[in-house]
């Protein structure tokens, strides 16, 4: 081939690539995401791999979708607790995460739930759906507690919502959906709920230091019940050592010593004598 002739050659190929870059587009889907290719107007049931993609204008598209996990916040929400009472104010974020290799069926399953993030530009797959049964199961939920310890069972109600919107979803979409966690962000009580949930606590504080009280009294009459056992138990030592021949061999060393002083007439009259003796004592 003549320089000519490789030169037509090269030229030619140049042109051909030219018009057909000028036929087609090209994009990229990023890691952790996945494509979904609609080609005139029909959805292709397999997802785009991450990586380079072609496409023809006005024939063939792809949207990228997100596969990462997804943070959908509820804001101002004022669900009612069970005693009826309304909270004033519930933030809460719920995250979940979809299958990869099912977000082509769900693209026509929930057409028109799929949102758009302006900041990425990524489509967040049924995220509608996921705001409408998220905010169900949160009113659900709080409705099971009362609102005066609504706020110490945060962990609680995030728990249950987190379960009982994992099971609507596993309902109709089997393995598709993992709710990986819910966050309570905020909770605001009523201001009536707040002056309760005040005395709550105070009548507690109450309680407890009565309770306390109490506590320490009955240790403290515990205290004397022992002492007045022991008291007791050692008059009964002393009434047992007292028999009757310790008290005559006591009184017989009192009767000598007061009979050695001399001077003195002493009688000793029977314990057991019934009339007092005449006694001659003599001048």
């Amino acid at each position: 081939m003549s320089i000519q002739g490789l030169i037509r050659a090269v030229v030619a190929v140049v042109v051909v690539l030219v018009v057909v870059a000028g036929f087609s587009s090209c994009g990229t889907v990023e890691s952790g995401n996945v494509g979904i290719r609609t080609t005139l107007g029909k959805v292709s049931p397999e997802e785009v791999e991450p990586g380079i993609y072609l496409g023809l204008p006005g024939i063939s598209r792809v949207q990228e979708f997100s596969a990462k996990e997804i943070g959908l916040d509820l804001n101002d929400l004022t669900p009612k607790a069970r005693d009826n009472l309304s909270l004033r104010d519930l933030d809460v974020t719920v995250y979940y995460r979809v299958m990869p290799g099912s977000i082509a069926d769900l693209y026509v399953k929930y057409a028109g739930q799929h949102t758009r993030d302006e900041g990425s530009r990524v489509y967040l797959p049924a995220y509608a759906l996921l705001q409408r049964l998220a905010r169900n199961a949160i009113y659900q939920q709080a409705s099971h507690i009362d609102s005066l310890v609504m706020h110490t069972q945060r962990e609680e109600l995030a728990l249950a919502v987190r379960k009982s919107l994992q099971g609507e979803l596993d309902a109709n979409d089997k393995g598709v959906f993992l709710v990986t966690r819910v966050v309570i962000r905020s909770l605001t009580t009523d201001p009536a709920i707040e002056k309760a949930i005040q005395d709550s606590v105070a009548a507690q504080k109450q309680l407890e230091t009565t309770k306390q009280r109490i506590a320490i009294a009955e240790a403290e009459a515990q205290v004397e019940v022992k002492k007045a056992e022991g008291i007791a138990r050692a008059n009964q030592i002393i009434n047992q050592s007292l028999t009757r021949e310790y008290l005559q061999h006591e009184s017989n060393l009192a009767l000598q010593k007061f009979a050695e002083k001399g001077g003195t007439t002493t009688v000793v009259i029977p314990a057991n004598m019934q009339t007092a003796p005449l006694i001659s004592i003599g001048k």
